[in-house]
């Protein structure tokens, strides 16, 4: 068996550990998709956990699940002894549990070595425990006052611990996310809300979307394969890299951010067919006179809305989809600043190009364009730290290109601060109005 193992994972390229993740992985599909034939609601509660704690430890083996359990058991006293300040408890516990194991395993060099840790399951796992506390503390203040999302996701009785569990490691759905609430955890669990049973209206197959998802992580994973062999991280530290020109070393950062970003489109793929086939990912029914089901819940990649936006502004809303939906309801302002922080602050394209009169249509279209390309200039750039995961690559990686990536944002910066942009016009009708 290992020795097949072995073979299978020289084919494909990638270390055993890495096979062996894959293999559990791919396995929450029919996991997820036997949670349906479970009779009952405990049933359901607890097949979701053990299998959730079975594949994390075919996959990270005995410490991953003891890593999974500190948060957890941290985040469940804090709801039952500290109510009303369980979430800021769970915030700092569960988020500084989760940087000392990555300071501690160090993954990237392992990473590198073929090795695989838990840390990348961790990072969901916390989410989903951070928010199930800020949802409990948030049952005990009145609506009033209260965002919407608080409205929506606040419990007024905690969970019992098999369904805190069972929410955690729902068959499997910690690997790779999507992160999703623990209220629809339980009213999917329950067949309740959208899930319930109706005489209008039976719940939607999920078949063909899943279907979908399985093409597209197929399309991914090929891609990944094909382009992987041509653009290999090493290359960075090659002598021939440093023997090409500017343009040409550019276009290799931008391919090799390319590649990586199939195998995580593949990732996501996969679990989004894992939570639709499950059931879990409907979010209800379009508002087109031909309604149909909408899958939006397992959704956590828009691949074509990633590769080519327009704007630093719409990254969060077509990559890792979930977890900016979970900074939007609970960190409300750190998405801005995040991409602030990293340089990809693209206000003043923006501000110009509204500048701009719309009979200009052309030069509408070239800033437009030009605030495309910058864009891709620095999510690119910025984006090479997490492929080489050494500080030393790193630099090395940046000053091939002379720290465009860099000198770039700062320069519109300052010219932002320098030429302000006139105020938006507007059309004549839209100014009577």
């Amino acid at each position: 068996m290992e020795l097949e193992m072995e073979s299978i994972a020289a084919a494909i390229g990638v270390s055993v550990p890495v096979l062996r993740f894959l293999h559990c992985f791919v396995a929450t599909i029919p996991v997820s998709l036997a949670w349906r034939l479970v009779p009952g609601t405990l049933p359901k509660h607890l097949y979701a956990a053990v299998t959730g704690a079975v594949l994390s430890y075919l996959s990270f083996g005995l410490s991953s699940n003891l890593h999974f359990l500190i948060p957890m058991a941290l985040g469940y006293a804090s709801m039952r002894l500290f109510r009303r300040h369980c979430g800021i408890i769970t915030f700092f516990i569960g988020f500084g549990y989760l940087i000392g194991c990555h300071v501690y395993y160090m993954s990237g060099d392992a990473w590198k070595e073929g090795g695989i840790d838990a840390t990348g399951a961790l990072m969901v796992l916390t989410l989903k425990v951070v928010s199930c506390a800020i949802n409990y503390g948030d049952g005990l203040l009145k609506e009033e006052g209260l965002r919407d999302a608080q409205k929506k996701y606040r419990l007024i009785h905690c969970p019992s611990i098999i369904e805190y569990i069972g929410y955690c490691l729902c068959c499997g759905s910690h690997f790779a996310g999507p992160v999703y609430e623990i209220k629809d955890y339980l009213e999917w669990t329950e067949a309740k809300g959208i899930w319930a049973h109706s005489n209008d209206r039976s719940l939607p197959s999920p078949y063909g979307a899943t279907l979908r998802a399985l093409v597209q992580a197929a399309v991914c994973m090929g891609l990944y394969l094909y382009l992987v062999p041509q653009y290999p991280l090493s290359r960075f530290s090659e002598p021939i890299y440093y023997e090409w020109g500017f343009w040409q070393r550019l276009r290799y950062q931008y391919m090799s951010g390319l590649t990586a970003r199939w195998k995580y489109y593949f990732i996501w793929s996969i679990s989004e067919a894992s939570i639709i086939i499950s059931g879990l990912g409907f979010t209800g029914w379009s508002d087109s006179s031909h309604s149909k089901p909408q899958w939006d819940r397992a959704k956590n990649v828009d691949i074509l809305g990633g590769e080519l936006a327009t704007s630093a502004v719409q990254l969060p809303l077509v990559w890792n989809i979930q977890v900016s939906t979970w900074l939007r309801y609970w960190l409300v302002s750190w998405i801005h600043d995040i991409f602030c922080s990293i340089g990809i602050d693209d206000r003043w394209f923006t501000r110009w190009q509204q500048a701009i009169s719309p009979k200009n249509a052309l030069l509408r279209k070239m800033m437009a364009f030009a605030n495309f390309a910058y864009t891709l200039l620095v999510l690119n750039y910025s984006c090479i730290g997490f492929l080489v995961l050494s500080m030393k690559e790193t630099v090395a990686a940046y000053r091939s290109v002379y720290f465009v990536g860099t000198i770039v944002p700062i320069v519109l910066i300052l010219l932002g601060h320098i030429i302000k942009p006139a105020k938006p016009v507007r059309p004549k009708t839209q100014k009577s109005q």
